[in-house]
């Protein structure tokens, strides 16, 4: 690093003596060498005979170029552990360089004790080899299958706000986080650094950054690795980190510098530790990190094919990659696999010499089997209080009015104060607690804040479990670490807003995904959404805050993972958010309003709806002991007043319709049951909406979602659904549901319309409809606000 004022650990030559330098060393070849064998090998894992093409896998596939990187940081944690008795994990931020997490959890023995068949001998190791990127075997990143692993990596970004979620609420553990120079230049690694600012030494963890600078990406050099050395250390010391330089390309030199390096970094964190939990020391400490420069492809090919490899972008991937074309190649692999001299490492049976797997941590200290990685092992159940006790009381559908979300709130609340002392269960948001209406929360915690405080600032304390950031991307990295290392968590945020982490839901859904077909991953507590602020309620800030597709975005991953609620009022909003806070391995998505509306359910009568997730109200309908003319179905809390307030209007100008409303809390239910372990059986779904009857389904979100749930339900022919169109501004909110055809009038007069047997005796009907929608126009361009008639109906029967 050039020209830099980077701290630099002193006595480097005294650290470690000569035969701890071999050791370490020798761990790091070993684990190099495990790793590309994994990237080239089928057979003839020792080398005990020359290379040949048949011992090499068809297709290549890996990453080399970080990999000996995390196999140096490896080593060297596992001396600091073991010197130090340490509680770690490791979360490698390129994931990409999965080999080095497999070779190291090998070496260690985590590995195959999770997975017997891979034994630690010659035959396990052709089989380690064997199976990496590789049909039937394992990801080429640091997925679920791989012991240790809370991020997988493979989209860039997320590492440190994971490692941070980990260490949150775990006062003993370190998270050793690898941010790698390509995943720096990222949005959410960018927020994710000021994570420090969250973090209470007194009750949480800490974190070790180590960035990474091997000086580039796939085919371009790293930005960070291209500035000057006294700039790099201000940015750093600018988001308040000490930062310590190793640099180097030396191995024994290397070995020095980092256990010199990691050392001083241990020491600081212990110190802040210290300072904080026995002589009480508030304010913001200067969390120590590492900037670690080597060259990218570090030990392998120095050039091939006359271009530079080692130290360069060509070394990202497969540095040798035309072993069947070119003889020369397979030659230069056998000789960079001989380089680490194998026989030094492993014995006569494949298996590491004892004296360097006396290396590895004992027990649970080794990464590879830390508890705190697989947090299902940690996990317990939330002491949740009964949500019943906080039911809005309904004498009579849609005569009370409550603001759900507010009273959500106070169950939370009181969720905080019956978990404090198990410090397992927070809230996360970007800025939008209090606007959400959670406010009660406050009442028994604060939002969490390290950094200065105003006399004038509002529930803001080190040990607030109240998590606030306006990064989604850092809150969402925050929650999933939070619960992937055992704990519990909300996050709530604005519904237009969530899609920013609309890649980070994939990427946490996808990791469930397969968790749940591991055996020793032990199920962790759900990642709960609560959107609100929602684009029926949007039209004080406009058409940028009006998006519903979230769900869209959501039903696509696998249904046993997935789960989508969208409560009518605050009653049935308790009975899911009680649900959700006790399932375990989903993805659960609540939409629920904030603003004040019609409550329409008793408790007792929310409790039966949202156990079946789909439901006739037999209150609001008038076709009991017949066949209705028309299903008024309708899923979400304005479209739920829309087409109650459009059956009202039906039931004065035309009597005689017998009219059936279904109301929908779990979306899911309208899949077949083949397709979601929710969907109702069809001859279920076909007594709720007989065949040939057509249905007005008044939707919260984009109206094709419904089409595609339902499309293989016998009566998806007479299906309409109306929802939002993207039509939105800054408006009132009745007109968001005109400007979108949801409100009661349009519906309505989609019933009409779907009644030929009517004739002529609709048009006065119609017409009367035409003119409502006139009057409301008008008057809201005059007023400024909806009709008396519009914001004060109450339903009437």
């Amino acid at each position: 690093m050039r020209d830099d004022t980077a701290l630099r650990a002193t006595g480097a030559s005294e650290t470690l003596d000569a035969e701890t330098l071999r050791r370490i060393d020798a761990w790091w070849r070993a684990a190099n060498y495990l790793s590309v064998g994994q990237i080239y090998l089928l057979d003839n894992p020792l080398l005990r005979e020359p290379l040949t093409l048949d011992h090499v896998k068809p297709r290549l596939l890996g990453h080399w170029g970080t990999t000996p990187g995390l196999n140096f940081v490896y080593a060297h944690l596992n001396r600091a552990i073991r010197a130090r008795d340490l509680d770690m994990i490791f979360v490698a931020g390129p994931g990409h360089g999965g080999p080095a997490l497999v070779a190291n959890t090998y070496l260690e023995g985590s590995y195959s004790e999770l997975y017997p068949n891979v034994g630690r001998d010659a035959e396990g190791m052709r089989r380690l080899f064997r199976q990496f990127s590789f049909p039937g075997g394992i990801p080429s990143h640091a997925a679920p299958e791989t012991p240790g692993s809370i991020h997988e990596g493979g989209e860039l970004g997320y590492a440190l706000a994971h490692a941070f979620g980990a260490v949150f609420d775990h006062p003993g553990l370190i998270a050793c986080c690898v941010v790698g120079d390509g995943e720096a230049e990222t949005g959410p690694a960018a927020a994710a650094w000021h994570s420090n600012k969250f973090l209470d030494p007194a009750n949480d963890g800490a974190v070790l950054p180590i960035l990474h600078l091997n000086g580039y990406k796939i085919a371009n050099p790293a930005v960070l690795a291209r500035i000057d050395g006294a700039s790099l250390v201000k940015l750093f010391e600018g988001y308040g980190y000490r930062p310590y330089l190793v640099e180097g390309d030396e191995p024994a030199a290397m070995h020095q510098r980092m256990a010199a390096t990691l050392d001083a970094v241990l020491d600081d964190i212990h110190a802040i530790r210290l300072a904080a939990r026995e002589r009480g020391a508030r304010g913001l400490p200067r969390w120590p990190m590492i900037v670690l420069r080597t060259p990218k492809g570090w030990t392998g090919p120095k050039r091939v094919d006359g271009l530079k490899v080692e130290g360069s972008w060509r070394s990202h991937q497969v540095p040798l990659a035309e072993l069947a074309a070119k003889p020369e190649h397979l030659r230069m692999l056998e000789e960079w696999m001989r380089s680490y001299r194998p026989e030094e490492l492993f014995d006569e049976h494949g298996a590491l010499r004892p004296e360097l797997a006396a290396l590895a941590p004992a027990g649970a200290r080794r990464m590879g089997a830390n508890p705190h990685a697989n947090g299902g092992l940690l996990l317990e159940d939330l002491d949740l209080p009964d949500f019943r006790d906080y039911a809005v009381a309904v004498p009579r559908p849609g005569q009370t009015q409550a603001e759900a979300t507010r009273v959500l709130g106070a169950l939370l609340r009181d969720v905080m104060k019956r978990n404090a002392a198990r410090r397992n269960f927070r809230v996360f948001g970007p800025d939008e607690t209090a606007s959400n209406r959670l406010d009660a929360l406050f009442e028994a915690t604060d939002r969490t804040w390290m950094a200065e405080r105003l006399d004038d600032d509002d529930h803001l304390a080190p040990d607030g479990r109240v998590m606030e950031i306006l990064s989604e991307h850092t809150c969402q990295g925050w929650l999933e670490g939070y619960l992937l290392s055992g704990r519990h968590g909300l996050f709530s945020c604005y519904e237009a807003f969530i899609h920013i982490v609309d890649s980070m839901f994939n990427q946490h859904a996808k990791w469930l995904k397969v968790s749940k077909n591991i055996p020793w991953r032990r199920p962790v507590a759900s990642l709960n959404y609560l959107l609100t602020s929602h684009v029926w309620r949007q039209d004080h800030n406009g058409f940028s805050h009006q998006d519903p597709g979230f769900i869209d975005h959501v039903v696509n991953k696998k249904a046993d993972i997935i789960r989508v609620y969208l409560p009518p009022d605050a009653n049935t909003l308790l009975c899911v958010a009680d649900r959700c806070l006790r399932s375990r391995d989903l993805v659960n998505v609540i939409v629920a309003g904030k603003q004040s509306q019609p409550q329409w359910l008793s408790m007792d009568a929310a409790v039966k709806h949202c156990s079946a997730g789909i439901g006739i109200w037999a209150w609001a309908s008038n076709d009991q002991g017949v066949e209705p003319d028309v299903v008024m179905a309708c899923a979400g809390d304005v479209p739920t007043i829309e087409t109650l307030a459009a059956v009202d209007l039906l039931r004065q100008h035309m009597p005689q319709l017998k009219i059936r409303v279904v109301n929908v809390v779990d979306l899911m239910t309208l899949q077949p049951r083949e397709e979601h372990p929710h969907g109702l059986p069809d001859r279920e779904f076909d007594a709720m909406f007989p065949v040939d009857t057509p249905v007005i389904f008044a939707y919260h979100g984009y109206p094709w979602l419904i089409h595609r749930l339902a499309y293989r339900r016998h009566n998806h022919d007479h299906l309409h659904v109306r929802g939002y169109k993207e039509e939105g501004t800054t408006t009132t909110p009745f007109d968001m549901a005109v400007r979108n055809d949801l409100d009661r009038f349009h519906l309505a007069g989609d019933v009409l319309d779907r009644l030929p047997g009517l004739g002529g005796r609709i048009g006065h009907v119609k017409q009367v409809l035409r003119d409502r929608l006139t009057e409301h126009r008008e008057y809201i361009v005059a007023h400024g606000r909806d009709m008396p008639d519009i914001s004060g109906w109450q339903w009437p029967y």
